[in-house]
């Protein structure tokens, strides 16, 4: 049977033991910390009043009052080479900052997520209604042909928007689409009535940049053809996408107009979202905001691509995708849109 005095040395010796084996975890954990926060950590775990020194203490009371001494001095010791060694660290670390002119010591610095562009915002925003309504999202070029830009959207030789004032032209004879809806001619080119589909993209007209025009700017097309499509059904999609986009109190007005691929054709608005249609600066008092255009496809239009206009209708719209978006978000110029100043753009 072991002794009442061995077994108290067995205790002391154990402590003596912790606080050594607590010393070289400390050091350990000092030499290789990188920055002052983590070296402060260090010392609160091991020197703190719940730190692994005063854990390791807490039997010292029931020790013989001759071992007390060896075991105080002992904790003394590995106190201070600790509190050594986290003096030294935290000397190398600001030292080393200083010699980089990197604070190394300074917490890291979160990289901030960015954020969608207004434009693309809108664009996504009016896809994901179209495509709850059933709508396939389809792309074109931008570089197009006359053909599919004019031709085949039954515009004629001597129209306007085919002078060179209007339109860019390349030495080829190619040009840049002015609108989305030659992608409307190359889907019907390639696929059988029904067709349902939106087109998002950019467009480039040779307009005078001011706070409502731009040379470059995106629009979404539209097009739904099968058997017995009606004005009504276009009007119904038109009223469900404005209330999607602005809100259920915004109404939707058609007037009569003129397209060369659309007959009838129509011009289509929103009420004022800001004013709810009582008349405002924003919609010049008039209650009413000017979309775009839209229309049943005219019969010549199918016949370039091939479809039956006896069995088959459909509609067309389109509508510009920055006036959505000043609308929606109050921009007063189109302009701000394209100068990428971060303090327009973090509003969003």
């Amino acid at each position: 049977m072991a002794t009442t005095k061995a077994i108290r040395y067995e205790t002391m010796n154990i402590i003596l033991e912790n606080l050594e084996s607590a010393l070289q975890q400390g050091l350990e954990a000092v030499k290789t910390a990188g920055a002052i926060a983590d070296v402060e950590k260090i010392r609160v775990d091991f020197l703190g009043r719940k730190g692994s020194i005063s854990t390791n203490m807490k039997g010292l009371g029931k020790l013989p009052p001759d071992q007390r001494p060896a075991v105080g001095k002992t904790a003394n010791q590995v106190k201070e080479k600790l509190a050594e060694a986290i003096s030294e660290r935290i000397r190398e670390l600001r030292e080393s900052a200083s010699a980089t002119g990197i604070d190394v010591t300074l917490p890291g610095r979160r990289r901030g997520i960015g954020r969608k562009h207004p434009i693309t915002q809108v664009i996504d925003d009016a896809v994901d209604i179209f495509r709850r309504l059933g709508y396939i999202v389809v792309d074109g070029p931008d570089l197009e042909d006359a053909y599919h830009n004019f031709d085949a959207l039954n515009t004629p030789p001597d129209h306007p928007s085919r002078d060179a004032q209007d339109t860019f032209y390349l030495p080829d004879g190619r040009l840049l689409r002015t609108q989305t809806s030659p992608v409307q001619i190359r889907i019907m080119e390639n696929q059988k009535p029904p067709v349902r589909i939106v087109a998002p993209g950019r467009c480039y007209r040779r307009d005078t940049p001011d706070a409502t025009h731009s040379m470059n700017f995106h629009q979404i097309e539209g097009l739904y053809v099968d058997r017995h499509v009606s004005l009504a059904q276009l009007k119904g999609t038109l009223l469900t996408f404005a209330h999607e986009m602005f809100g259920p109190d915004v109404q939707l007005r058609f007037r009569p107009h003129f397209f060369p691929f659309t007959e009838p054709s129509l011009e289509y608005d929103f009420s004022c979202v800001n004013c709810s249609g009582k008349g405002c600066s924003i919609c010049k008092q008039s209650g009413w905001l000017e979309i775009s255009g839209a229309g049943m496809v005219d019969p010549a239009v199918f016949s370039h691509v091939g479809y039956d206009a006896e069995h088959y209708t459909g509609f067309a719209f389109g509508m510009g995708i920055e006036r959505l978006a000043m609308i929606r978000y109050n921009i007063p110029d189109i302009r701000l849109l394209y100068e990428n100043d971060i303090r327009f753009l973090q509003q969003f």
